[in-house]
């Protein structure tokens, strides 16, 4: 049956003026198209505008009464098939829910809002992929301007180099066009270029204050740029307008778990668990916050819940395993063995399913097997990320180049004076997370995380990277004045404050790539303190080697990537010990297995901290830990760990070729790299 068409006459007149009061008086609307429906009982089109009337209002229940009879006896109308989607989504109903929005827009392709109602609930449930692709068809179907129109395409099918192309030369004719800045913040988004695309939406929303996708769009490249606060301030002004929306509720949960606030962050997630209980991915989500925040048992929970609701979500079976101290029953073993015989199983959840395979095989000593399932999951994730060791390489040469004696002691004044950030810095799996929970343990010392804000801080100042060409960062240092020293240490401390829950005069920034950028910290925080948390070679890398990290680490998937990153590494510290010598204080894992008390009264001497026996008991600390060892820290420590590695030693002489000399003088490092 084709959807009807409204009636003529006085009866058009009186649906007219009925739907002229659903935009400003819903109720009353109501009440209109039920008297409309006295003299045309049974009138399709009085009835879809009875139920929007209905769920405007503030009823979904009532307007479901009248919607669900009305899409089946209107199988292809677009319009009922909307209107029922939106009803069953503000009761709950969402998987009826966005089947019966995916049936509208497969009836009519051109309906803006329900793309943006598919794509916001795909947000919902963590499908980003499918979620870009609705977002693409909203901006699509919303753009009336046939001059745009080439570009939506372009967009919605993925060809990114020609959507800007064609944005960017509509907005030199046309620079106030919001459709078109949403647009081309859409392309900077999805190319990662996060800071493009915060500027382009906040002129987007000086133009449009009251477009809410855009400022959603805003919203999230703010908490990708980890700005926080200004996220959450975004946020707070969309669920002030929508407070039932849990696409906004939900992102505020993981902004909040961003930076600590992980009572808040797990009401909310409860509070959205309730209304929304079939959701595998903010059971997902919700399980990574409550292993933050110590609650195993719980966690565990969580993850079994989403595993229930969607059992070929390799991303769930991973967080269980990544929680360390977690081990698989063989039931469970064979379910993921059985998941990955699946042909239409995603490369990315076959990789979680391969790691996690490969630490459950792991615990139960089938090292052969095991180690299959670590370098099958390896492959498929280095496929998808790519690495360039090169870059890494060069910017080693450029740091070694520019900082010297002479460069350090030019800027003796520079900076800023405070003394309260303690940097460690490494590779990941090197203990960083142990030695800081040790210094958090410390009355003085506040733990954080793994802070990005250097990292982004460094992106900035080099500016874009092209293709081809070198960067500028950290050449462009050398240009750095007093006062723009300081400026970016203020900047840096200032930023970091919302991390710092307590009054300690101290607080640990952990992100181990940092190493990076020493020469930066060294300019603008020169009472910082630095610590270098160093593992033997072989432990340090295969443990990262079996870590399906969730973002970045991009050359831990191959041997020889991180055998190249590895000496990198050690190369630029050993430069360091040259140029800046007792600026870097080396920690090595072994040394604290071996002598725990001894090395934890050497690190606090180093940074100027009288000796506090909670360091020692740091496994009863409580507070919150964010990395892949949040499970072990709660622990005394063990010996086991040192020579895991040994298990896979067979298949492990590619690595240890790689390595060359890092290997050979461990723990120093190799004449070459002073």
């Amino acid at each position: 049956m084709t959807e009807a068409a409204p009636p003529t006459g006085t009866l058009g007149q009186a649906l007219d003026h009925a739907a002229r009061l659903l935009k400003s008086d819903p109720r009353s609307a109501v009440e209109q198209a039920g008297e409309i429906l006295k003299v045309s009982p049974g009138h399709p089109v009085v009835i879809l505008l009875l139920g929007a009337a209905r769920r405007a209002a503030g009823d979904p229940v009532a307007a479901l009464e009248v919607l669900q009879p009305l899409a089946r006896a209107q199988p292809n109308s677009a319009a009922a098939h909307y209107e029922l989607g939106m009803t069953l989504g503000d009761l709950d109903q969402h998987d009826a829910a966005l089947k019966s929005l995916r049936r509208a827009v497969a009836l009519k392709a051109d309906m803006p809002d329900a793309w943006r109602e598919i794509g916001d609930r795909l947000t919902l449930l963590g499908d980003l992929e499918g979620a870009h692709a609705a977002y693409g068809q909203h901006i699509k179907a919303a753009t009336q301007d046939p001059r745009l129109l080439a570009a939506a395409s372009a967009l919605c099918e993925n060809q990114i180099p020609r959507a800007e192309y064609l944005l960017r030369e509509h907005l030199k004719k046309y620079p106030t066009d919001v459709a078109a800045i949403r647009m081309l913040a859409e392309v900077a988004g999805r190319l990662r270029r996060f800071q493009d695309a915060e500027i382009l939406l906040v002129r987007c929303l000086e133009l449009a204050p009251g477009f809410k996708a855009a400022r959603y769009n805003y919203a999230m490249a703010l908490y990708r740029q980890n700005k926080s606060v200004a996220a959450l301030q975004q946020i707070d002004l969309l669920t002030a307008s929508e407070p039932r929306n849990s696409g906004y509720r939900n992102l505020k949960a993981v902004v909040l778990a961003n930076i600590g606030n992980f009572q808040e962050s797990l009401e909310i997630y409860a509070d959205v668990l309730a209304k929304h209980p079939d959701q595998s991915r903010i059971w997902m989500s919700y399980g990574h916050a409550l292993a933050s925040a110590g609650r195993l048992a719980d966690s565990i929970a969580a993850y079994r819940r989403c595993i229930a609701l969607d059992p070929a979500l390799g991303e769930a079976y991973y967080s269980l395993a990544n929680l360390k101290t977690f081990r698989f029953d063989g039931v469970e073993v064979q379910r993921m063995q059985a998941e990955l015989t699946r042909d239409d199983l995603a490369d990315a959840e076959r990789a979680h399913f391969h790691f996690a395979i490969g630490k459950a095989l792991e615990d139960s000593k089938r090292y052969p097997e095991s180690f299959e399932h670590y370098m099958a999951g390896n492959k498929l994730r280095l496929a998808h990320v790519g690495w360039n060791a090169h870059e890494i390489t060069s910017l080693v040469r450029r740091s070694k180049a520019l900082f010297t004696r002479e460069f350090f002691a030019a800027r003796e004044e520079y900076g800023v004076s405070v003394a309260d950030p303690i940097f460690i810095v490494g590779l990941p799996r090197a203990g960083s997370t142990l030695l800081e929970q040790i210094l958090a343990s410390h009355s003085s010392v506040e733990g954080t995380s793994e802070l990005h804000d250097l990292m982004v801080m460094a992106a900035k100042l080099g500016g874009k990277r092209v293709p081809g060409q070198e960067w500028s960062y950290p050449g462009v240092l050398a240009n750095l004045g007093v006062a723009e020293s300081r400026a970016l240490g203020e900047q840096y401390i200032e930023q970091t404050r919302i991390l710092r829950k307590t009054a300690k005069p101290f607080f640990i920034d952990k992100m181990p790539n940092n190493f990076q950028h020493i020469g930066l910290i060294r300019l603008i925080l020169p009472r910082a303190k630095i610590i270098d948390a160093r593992r033997h070679p072989m432990a340090c890398c295969f443990s990262a080697f079996k870590q399906n990290f969730a973002q970045g680490q991009r050359y831990s998937y191959s041997f020889e990537h991180l055998a190249q990153f590895y000496r990198d590494y050690t190369e630029l510290m050993a430069h360091f010990d040259a140029v800046a010598p007792g600026a870097i204080y080396r920690v090595m894992y072994e040394r604290v297995v071996e002598d725990t008390e001894g090395e934890v009264r050497r690190l606090l001497d180093f940074c100027g901290l009288p000796f506090e026996h909670a360091t020692l008991s740091f496994y009863e600390n409580e507070r919150a830990v964010r990395t892949a060892s949040s499970q072990q820290v709660r622990q005394p420590i063990y010996r086991d760990g040192l020579d895991q590695w040994r298990h896979y030693e067979l298949w492990l002489e590619p690595l240890r070729r790689s390595l060359g000399d890092v290997l050979a003088t461990y723990p120093s490092a190799p004449r070459d790299g002073q």
